[in-house]
């Protein structure tokens, strides 16, 4: 099962666009949950997730879970890598 809406894997092109991941979620997404699945993805490739306060933790603990997890990051703080 897939908790995250359509289309998460890319951030916005600025926070006032970041609408959290979490499916059905529409609050506006303040942290930046960076993850990559190692079975299919480099290791320093990084596929983003949006959360807000209330979704943070759910989303965090799904990807945990998994060991896909790699940080999380307040969205005002993120810098996507570069590539």
């Amino acid at each position: 099962m897939n908790s995250a809406a359509s289309s998460p894997d890319s951030t916005p092109d600025s926070t006032a666009d970041a609408i959290c991941s979490a499916k059905g979620c529409r609050a506006p997404a303040v942290w930046v949950l960076a993850w990559n699945n190692p079975k299919i993805h480099t290791p320093e490739r990084r596929k983003t997730w949006l959360a807000c306060e209330e979704h943070r933790e759910h989303l965090s603990q799904f990807l945990g879970v998994r060991g896909f997890l790699k940080d999380v990051v307040a969205l005002a703080d993120w810098s996507a890598p570069d590539g």
